[in-house]
């Protein structure tokens, strides 16, 4: 499995590349200014379309309201990206990965707006009670009009964008999902990891077999529960770290655009690994740029497609800029990403080579042999420096001959690696580390509080990347039985995925990540080609919106 997580890396270190990564925020600073500063459009008259205030929607063709759009998109987005995803930025990207995340937070709501706009101009409306939509039908529908090339140009892009998002949605949609709830059940009840993910199997199940419409009525009851119970748990561990924010804000700003230095369990961050941890993951939550929530996007019943554009809008900021900073701010104010040794050894092992080769320690004791401290099956990790640069080495607790001890994973290096920290360190990974954080403030309180988020996180949003997965087997001319088919499949995958093949938080981080550079590279070519069409709309509706043409669902009373 080394190998095919080496592979893993090395596709994300040319797809994700800064070029691309900053040719995302290019593309968010152009559609903030081509569309007059989208995101006070969304917040001031997405709010009123969510809340009916907007214009009247009845006579519009589609499946679901404004709102139930919105929940559906949002669950796939407020997922466990939104608590695992920003714990593992922090942790390897450091305290300016946050920065990083609120900057593609801000440019992706001008972006979702207009990937979403030019989603509902080329849908799929052929059956008007069930349409289809998303970059797909926006690179087969809109890119035919600009002339025959064009259009083998747009079915092939379709088709691409289509095999990416299948990917995605089994990587970053079922398999970091299954695993973040598996790994944190797990680490607090001790429940195996393959019984998590049948009963998330099961409850899967229930909804996806229901299609949209299901989906849309599970979300719009789910998502907003879940997101203020977060939240709120959320804002009490920071009003309780109150003092420390003026510098956990200082901090994030100057790590932003200087190296951090590494310090207990943190191995430091260089002002590459910020931007990059802090992109990756803000575009892995917020999913602006990808594509893939102009899917549940689509299905809204309205009679003006830039209306869903407007309230797509709304997506990054409530996922970025609210949920995201709220787990960022709690794990950086409580200390618990820079940690010192869970204990410390009388005296400190050297490092030797390994058997199998590689590199680990002379000896598997423990530290203490205390079974508060260390259980069989935890995963731990020794801090060690290779040519100047931290590194984590990193074992499992196991019952050897002799009692408790470590079976240490040896660690691959030309050069003699150096312990350079005196203890075992506990290995918090994703969302467990998150969760950890949340009980510095109150015992238990991530124990409960999170644990449940990540179960309905992780549930909603396996859910909705189901569906997405789902629509590229129909976009490929598969057949209802072939839905069905992928639907057991999809679910299989979510128990497969709980059987221990995954073992760090780097190899989910690589795993959960492979596909957004691919679906980058189809997406935001298509959307500056098309940008023009998405813009004309976009201020062709505001400009009636203004002169009264379009009916609003609360017209004002005439004077008399």
């Amino acid at each position: 499995m080394t190998s095919f997580f080496a592979l893993l890396d090395a596709i994300n270190r040319v797809m994700l590349s800064v070029p691309v990564l900053l040719t995302l925020l290019g593309t968010g600073v152009l559609f903030t200014v081509w569309s007059g500063f989208s995101q006070y459009r969304s917040l001031t008259h997405g709010t009123a379309l969510l809340t009916g205030r907007g214009i009247r929607t009845q006579n519009g063709k589609g499946a679901i309201t404004h709102f139930q759009a919105l929940s559906a998109a949002l669950s796939g987005t407020v997922g466990l990206g939104n608590i695992a995803g920003v714990a593992i930025a922090v942790e390897f990207g450091g305290p300016g990965a946050v920065f990083w995340m609120w900057v593609v937070g801000l440019v992706g709501m001008a972006i979702k707006s207009a990937e979403v706009t030019l989603s509902m101009l080329y849908r799929d409306l052929s059956n008007p009670d069930d349409p289809h939509g998303g970059t797909m039908y926006v690179c087969r529908n809109g890119l035919a009009k600009l002339g025959p090339g064009w259009a083998r140009v747009g079915k092939i892009a379709g088709g691409l964008f289509c095999l990416s998002v299948m990917l995605f949605a089994i990587t970053g949609g079922n398999m970091f999902q299954a695993w973040s709830v598996a790994d944190t059940t797990q680490a607090y009840f001790g429940v195996p990891t393959w019984i998590t993910g049948l009963i998330l199997a099961v409850l899967v199940a229930l909804v996806i077999l229901g299609g949209v419409r299901r989906l849309g009525a599970t979300a719009e009851k789910l998502v907003p529960v879940m997101c203020l119970i977060y939240v709120v748990g959320g804002l009490y561990v920071l009003s309780v770290n109150a003092q420390q924010l003026p510098d956990i804000f200082r901090l994030i700003f100057r790590s932003a655009f200087a190296p951090a230095e590494a310090m207990g369990a943190f191995t430091g961050a260089s002002l590459g690994m910020a931007f990059i941890f802090g992109m990756k993951r803000a575009l892995f939550s917020s999913e602006a740029g990808l594509g893939t929530a102009p899917i549940a996007h689509s299905a809204v019943k309205t009679p003006e497609p830039v209306t869903e554009g407007v309230v797509a809008g709304l997506e990054p900021f409530i996922d970025t800029l609210v949920v995201c900073t709220v787990t960022a701010l709690v794990i950086l104010s409580a200390g618990v990403w820079n940690r010192g040794p869970a204990a410390i050894w009388t005296n400190p092992p050297v490092i030797v080579q390994a058997d199998g080769g590689g590199w680990a320690l002379s000896n598997n004791e423990l530290p203490t042999r205390s079974d508060s401290t260390f259980r069989p099956g935890d995963q731990v990790f020794a801090m060690v420096e290779i040519d100047g640069a931290r590194q984590r080495l990193y074992g499992n607790v196991a019952v050897l001959e002799d009692g408790f001890g470590i079976r240490w994973q040896p660690l691959a290096s030309v050069s003699t690696p150096v312990l350079v920290e005196p203890g075992v360190f506990m290995d918090y990974r994703g969302s467990t580390l998150a969760a950890k954080s949340f009980d510095t403030a109150h015992p238990s309180l991530g124990k409960w509080m999170v644990t449940a988020a990540v179960w309905l996180f992780g549930l909603s949003t396996l859910i909705t990347y189901g569906y997405y997965g789902e629509q590229g087997v129909r976009y490929f001319g598969g057949s209802d039985r072939g839905v069905r088919v992928y639907r057991l499949l999809w679910c299989v995958l979510v128990v497969v995925t709980c059987l221990g093949f995954i073992k760090t938080a780097a190899q989910v981080d690589a795993l959960s990540t492979v596909a957004l550079g691919f679906m980058l590279s189809v997406n935001l070519p298509v959307m500056l080609i098309l940008g023009s069409r998405a813009m004309g709309a976009w201020h062709d509706y505001f400009r009636r919106l203004r002169r009264g043409e379009i009916e609003r669902a609360h017209p004002k009373p005439s004077k008399s």
